[in-house]
């Protein structure tokens, strides 16, 4: 099954956070991650507002997790700390209904 890396992240150091995202794009593609939703438009409707919103696909929930743990995404995710408050979750999508 396919799983789902949803972000939820409130940028404090745009600076930093830039080096991040330049370095986690290439982390997460290169474990097969697809981005699905990257920063556009959104509503908050319940729960804590935070204004940037990622949503990204990896063949498998294994892959998502194994894409956190690389060096590669550790070493982007070093620019991130203090430059946002993020929630991170990972999430294996439920399969679509038999037709």
């Amino acid at each position: 099954m396919t799983a789902l890396w949803i972000a939820h992240v409130h940028v404090t150091d745009a600076e930093a956070y830039g080096r991040y995202a330049a370095l986690a794009g290439p982390a997460i593609a290169a474990h097969g991650g697809l981005f699905l939703a990257r920063g556009g438009r959104y509503k908050q409707l319940e729960g804590n507002d935070r204004p940037r919103n990622v949503v990204a696909r990896f063949p498998s929930f294994e892959a998502a997790v194994a894409c956190y743990d690389s060096a590669e995404y550790q070493a982007a995710l070093d620019h991130a700390r203090h430059a946002s408050e993020r929630d991170l979750v990972i999430i294996e999508e439920t399969p679509p209904p038999a037709e």
